[in-house]
């Protein structure tokens, strides 16, 4: 679907407050009530918005450890990939499973209230995933941006 500067306007809007009405909107994009109801109607139906979500900031819950977990899987085993990601699914502090082509075939963001924490998520959960042949841990010291904003 293609978009014009009325519907990147109304994204920009869109994407810095979502939970503004399509009046509000509207209005900040100086477009009119109707113009806005339809385009985000378009831009819904067409995927281009995905819908709305709660950010939860998990470390106002406790979390203060934040670790990447590169893995290299032992591809001779037949639905290697399909196995660990079913797995690591099942593990709550695991927030986010990414694929990759390369060296690397996972990456898993894990999260921990501190390190003893980490620690035993490591040995006991992380470890015990199956068809794992190597695995780089990558500690996160400070996120300096943090923007899912799209340039429109």
């Amino acid at each position: 679907m293609q978009i014009d500067d009325l519907d990147r306007r109304l994204l920009r809007q869109y994407q810095a407050d979502p939970s503004l009405s399509a009046a509000a909107l509207a209005e900040r994009a100086g477009i009119t009530r109707a113009s806005a109801w339809r385009r985000l109607e378009r831009m819904q139906a067409s995927g281009i918005i995905a819908g709305l979500r709660g950010v939860i900031d998990w470390r106002a819950l406790g979390y203060g450890v934040e670790v990447s977990l590169r893995l290299t899987l032992d591809k001779s085993q037949n639905n290697a990939f399909d196995t660990v990601i079913a797995q690591a699914r099942q593990i709550p502090e695991v927030i986010e499973i990414q694929t990759f082509l390369g060296r690397v075939d996972l990456r898993l963001s894990v999260i921990a209230r501190d390190m003893a924490h980490y620690q035993e998520l490591y040995r006991t959960r992380i470890l015990s995933l199956p068809h794992i042949a190597e695995i780089e841990a990558l500690m996160q010291v400070a996120t300096l941006k943090e923007d899912e904003r799209l340039p429109l």
